[in-house]
């Protein structure tokens, strides 16, 4: 029996990817998952499969990416700029589409599957739309067979479209909404995307040939809200629909309510006024599944929220900055400082037990002190146009690299014997780079304060160091250091006293803090692979 071909999944921690190559795996498909961050990968439940090869890669570099699709035999493309930090998405995701049809016919791929967008027919296209059409004109520009998945809204616990969806409903008993309310479109649930992606594999006749996939409802937008009440037992929602509202405010409005930022909203909203409905349906009989009615599609999204089970969140896809970007080697002229604020407090128990109480930190849970103050922080964040603490988390209690947390992303998160650290990097709009860090290790006997010695002989101490690092930009960057350090005593002092109350653990009288002078910032080793080098956690003197 021949072995199954080598799948590459171009875009594997992003939202689709995310959940596609699990199935593959489990279908006993070889799979190398291509990512911009290795550690991202290295995170992944599914990383240490067997049948998994990971390999780190960004699609705007050419001689990389043709390194990554050698010896692959057919390769999904999910990759989709449109980011916050992306201002150009449409000839970004033109020079990343370009880059990977080169790539993969100098390394003779078979196959390539693409999933796009619906509404490519319109003959007034939004920004969105049209680069996803773009992108799959692109692909086809070549001699390797392309098969192109054309969706609409996807709906799935974590999605972006269900995430404006529930928030809006949720939030808003009364809404004036635009006329685009009112556009039909044919919603598809997540788990019919990823049964057609996987049909494809088996199913030949869909080699270079394009389909439209869509759910069995076309409903309006304002019909999902009322179904979505309906689902989450929420009163009936009053919905005004009046002709105003352009793309732009309803994109506003959107990042004011929900965790979606302007950058994004716009576009998304923009393409709500085309009508998104597949013409035809030929994918059906070619891989016949039972199609997921919105309604159903929306409990089950629900259902995996109650349940904090969320494979991937829309969110994912976020890039992890490199240490360059963390650490600017800049002399101090520049602005290349780095301020620091570092608190320790000790705690009668071992790093295993505290740890489950740090790694809640945020989402519902919140920060452990003074959550007045960080929501006044969210709302200011979300005015400048961040995305504030809406994010929240993807699951209550589990934490991997890449992950939002709120306003933060978590950059490193390891639990091992007797030490323990999480590092976040804020994603708020701030003039600089922001870092939060907490390290737990065990104390060696001598290091135990008087408080613990007796303590000791019998019992673990642990030592909880949490270290707020600030590069400031430039000028406005160390006045902003300056105007929020009166802040750090009582917030970040509660918060280590908040997690040793909220785990009821016992603690010495008080944190010891150190405002550390400026610094310029030394370089950090790289890995082969150009990510940062794991250090050893060992005990802060």
């Amino acid at each position: 029996m021949a072995p199954k071909p080598l799948i590459a999944v171009v875009g594997a921690t992003g939202y689709v990817g995310g959940r596609l190559v699990p199935l593959l795996l489990s279908a006993g498909y070889r799979v190398r998952a291509i990512g911009r961050s290795r550690i991202k990968l290295q995170s992944r439940p599914w990383s240490t499969s067997p049948l998994i090869e990971l390999t780190q890669a960004d699609v705007l570099n050419k001689k990389a990416f043709e390194n990554a699709l050698q010896g692959c035999d057919i390769a999904y493309y999910l990759v989709h700029s449109m980011s916050p930090e992306t201002h150009d998405f449409e000839s970004t995701d033109r020079q990343a589409a370009e880059n990977f049809r080169d790539a993969a016919e100098k390394a003779g791929l078979q196959r390539i599957i693409y999933l796009g967008g619906l509404g490519e027919d319109s003959p007034v296209l939004s920004k969105h739309l049209r680069s996803r059409a773009e992108v799959g004109k692109v692909l086809q520009d070549s001699f390797i067979p392309v098969t192109v998945l054309r969706a609409a809204m996807i709906i799935g616990s974590g999605s972006a479209s269900f995430e404006i969806l529930r928030y809006l409903v949720d939030r808003l008993p009364v809404m004036i909404t635009p006329r685009w309310v009112r556009v039909a479109c044919q919603p598809i649930a997540i788990r019919n995307v990823l049964g057609y992606l996987i049909g494809c594999l088996e199913c030949p006749e869909t080699t270079g040939q394009v389909f439209d996939i869509g759910g069995s409802d076309i409903l309006t937008y304002r019909q999902l809200m009322d179904i979505y009440a309906e689902e989450a037992h929420l009163a009936k929602r009053w919905i005004i629909s009046i002709p105003v509202f352009t793309p732009h405010l309803s994109a506003l409005w959107i990042h004011l309510i929900t965790p979606i930022c302007s950058s994004l909203a716009i576009p998304l909203t923009e393409g709500l006024k085309t009508p998104v409905i597949c013409q035809n349906n030929r994918i059906r009989d070619l891989i016949p599944q039972d199609l997921i009615s919105c309604r159903k599609a929306i409990r089950l999204a629900l259902d995996c929220l109650r349940t904090g089970k969320i494979e991937t969140h829309w969110s994912d896809a976020g890039k992890l900055p490199s240490p360059e970007e963390v650490y600017p080697g800049d002399p101090k002229w520049s602005g290349g400082l780095v301020f620091t604020d570092r608190k320790k407090l000790c705690i009668a128990a071992t790093p295993e037990a505290i740890w489950p109480t740090v790694i809640r930190l945020g989402g519902n849970t919140g920060y452990y002190y003074g959550n007045w103050l960080w929501r006044l922080r969210s709302v200011l964040d979300i005015l400048f146009g961040g995305c504030g603490l809406r994010r929240g988390r993807r699951h209550p209690t589990e934490l991997r690299i890449g992950d939002a947390l709120d306003f933060w992303r978590v950059l490193d998160v390891r639990q091992e014997t007797n030490q323990c650290r999480l590092h976040l990097i804020a994603e708020m709009k701030l003039p600089g780079k922001a870092l939060l860090t907490f390290d737990i290790v065990t104390l060696p006997p001598e290091k135990v304060p008087s408080p613990f010695r007796q303590k000791a002989k019998t019992h673990p101490v642990s030592q909880i160091t949490q270290t707020a690092t600030f590069v400031p930009k430039g000028l406005p960057g160390i006045f902003y250091w300056y105007l929020v350090m009166p802040l750090h005593y009582f917030v970040f002092t509660g918060m280590l006293r908040g997690i040793a109350v909220a785990g009821g653990f016992e603690e010495s009288a008080c944190p010891v803090p150190t405002s550390e002078k400026p610094s310029i910032p030394q370089s950090t080793p790289l890995t082969a692979d150009n990510s940062v080098a794991s250090k050893p956690i060992t005990p802060l003197q």
